[in-house]
């Protein structure tokens, strides 16, 4: 019983975590395409944006990921059995790369705090969707168990990724056709 309720907690806190990833990079986005605003504005925008960054950031996004973590381990503690399986050490190699993200995203905020803006809006729209990757990679993993097929996983998420690619490069078309 324990184990369901580290995995119920689990679930609550990857969606929060996810959430807060998600809305995060939309943010940097907003706050880099402040940079083309006019001086006052600019700043007002600016300020704001950090501040929303940082609230973000430290009051949902981070706490989130420690107890999704924490969570994750728990279940492993009272059931280590799981580390034996493939799908497991597939989706922990998912996991890894998503705390990677975090982490470079955590290095963003400090950046955009020091007035750094090293991204483009676009290359930011494209770093957002790999957080969606991850994390259809992840769900995939743990659902799919051992009826994934390895080779189909891995050409369904090249497709993913190229699509959404695709789109955001379109969205981009779109978007500069309109102004």
């Amino acid at each position: 019983m324990t184990y369901l309720y580290f995995k119920a907690i689990h679930i609550i806190f990857v969606v929060s975590w996810m959430a807060g990833l998600f809305y995060s990079v939309r943010l940097f986005i907003y706050h880099t395409e402040a940079n083309t605003l006019p001086e006052v504005e600019r700043n007002i925008l600016q300020k704001q944006y950090g501040i929303m960054e940082s609230r973000l950031w430290n009051i949902i996004t981070t706490p989130a990921m420690v107890l999704s973590v924490l969570a994750g381990l728990g279940m492993l503690y009272i059931n280590p059995a799981l580390l034996q399986e493939g799908w497991m050490q597939l989706k922990l190699g998912f996991v890894v790369a998503l705390l990677l993200y975090h982490f470079i995203c955590q290095r963003m905020i400090g950046q955009f705090k020091q007035g750094i803006f090293n991204w483009s809006s676009t290359q930011l729209r494209l770093w957002n969707e790999v957080a969606t990757i991850l994390l259809v990679a992840i769900v995939f993993a743990v659902i799919l168990r051992t009826a994934l097929d390895l080779a189909y996983g891995l050409i369904g998420l090249v497709a993913l990724g190229g699509s959404i690619m695709v789109a955001v490069k379109v969205y981009k078309y779109f978007r500069e056709q309109s102004r």
